[in-house]
């Protein structure tokens, strides 16, 4: 996954997440020392953190 990009949860697990509302995100990169986990800020300017990247897809030209 590219830095800098709007993501949104994949389909199938949208549900599980309590921010699952406060989506498209922007993804800013990966954690240094925990593989595979992101950091994320939502459109309400929220800091997540420590979520597992592959839960996420970038978005397309065509949904931004």
């Amino acid at each position: 996954m590219k830095e800098k990009t709007l993501v949104t949860l994949k389909d199938e697990i949208s549900f599980e997440y309590p921010f699952s509302d406060d989506m498209p995100m922007v993804y800013l990169g990966e954690i240094a020392n925990m593989p595979e986990h992101g950091i994320f800020i939502g459109q309400s300017g929220k800091c997540y953190f420590g979520y597992h990247i592959s839960n996420f897809k970038e978005l397309s030209e065509e949904e931004v």
